[in-house]
């Protein structure tokens, strides 16, 4: 009983943080459309220009908006396999859909509060020092984030539920099921477009850092237990990273094929800029955590007590 009040609660929250990120990335926005700051470098506006003419504000505000439109895509995914446990007729996809939403649920709630907290924090930072004070409400954005990776249980307390209940029970059976979806994706973006064929590689080499992870924490969890848990909280925002961006991937085949019949061209091509976005600049995180996550271990807790 618990279980099924804490997981619609932390699902809750997680979507709470997609919300905020939104916001801060809406405020965002508008400031850089309106704030006059320098002359662009490429010499594309002559004079002082607004500042999403510069090149680290367009990284700032597609930064935010790629994490945010990645967890939303990954939490009305959750939510499909949820209504799909409840409400589907055979009772084996019934079974499969739980599976996967018990391990979605921490990742909705620790990634997307974690990603509220960079994405807010960009939020003020395109405001430069106006974002600093009250008078913008940047910094409000920022400060009401910080409370989500908190509520209803920590980054922390999620990623020992990822690692010890998600992962480590089924000896990695469920997470490498997911990453046979995942493969599937990639297999069908390698035969399309340019953006497909690039978003599939970046894909298809989180998966492979994913995997090795897994491995790590499915073997390590009883073995050294400390091992696999100085890592719980990297291993849970790689795995979110990766889910989100695949969810990405998968909105830039419907964006194409949309684009194709001729629908609602700009938001189909924005569609497909964010997903390759996404690929190139956040799901490349991916393998440097899973060198820290199977390499690193040892470090985090070599520190005697006494040497804080």
């Amino acid at each position: 009983y618990m279980f099924i009040m804490m997981n619609a609660a932390r699902y809750a929250v997680g979507v709470q943080g997609i919300a905020i990120a939104e916001r801060a990335y809406q405020k965002a926005v508008a400031y850089a459309k309106e704030r006059v700051q320098s002359r662009p470098v490429d010499g594309s506006v002559k004079g002082p220009a607004t500042i999403i003419h510069h090149p680290d504000v367009r990284r700032m505000l597609m930064t935010a908006r790629a994490l945010t439109e990645g967890c939303r895509a990954m939490a009305a995914t959750a939510a499909a396999a949820y209504d799909a446990a409840h409400h589907h007729p055979d009772a084996e996809v019934r079974r499969q859909n739980q599976g996967f939403y018990e391990f979605m649920v921490p990742l909705v709630k620790g990634y997307s509060t974690e990603m509220s907290l960079e994405a807010t924090n960009l939020g003020v930072q395109v405001h430069g020092g106006m974002g600093f004070i009250e008078e913008t409400g940047a910094a409000q954005y920022y400060r009401d984030a910080k409370i989500l990776t908190i509520y209803e249980g920590t980054t922390a307390i999620q990623a020992n539920d990822l690692v010890g209940r998600k992962t480590a029970r089924d000896g990695g059976q469920t997470a490498k099921a997911i990453a046979a979806q995942i493969e599937a994706t990639e297999k069908e973006l390698t035969t399309g477009s340019a953006d497909a064929q690039a978003v599939a590689a970046r894909l298809g080499a989180a998966r492979q850092a994913f995997l090795d992870a897994v491995d790590f924490v499915a073997a390590q969890a009883k073995a050294d237990p400390n091992a696999a848990y100085a890592g719980s909280v990297p291993y849970l925002l790689l795995t979110g990273n990766l889910v989100a961006g695949w969810q990405l991937a998968r909105a830039l085949q419907v964006a194409e094929k949309q684009l194709a019949a001729g629908q609602d061209s700009d938001f189909m091509q924005a569609k497909i800029v964010t997903a390759r976005f996404y690929a190139d600049h956040i799901l490349t995180r991916v393998p440097g955590v899973r060198d820290a996550i199977v390499h690193g271990a040892a470090s985090v807790t070599a520190l005697p007590v006494a040497a804080f």
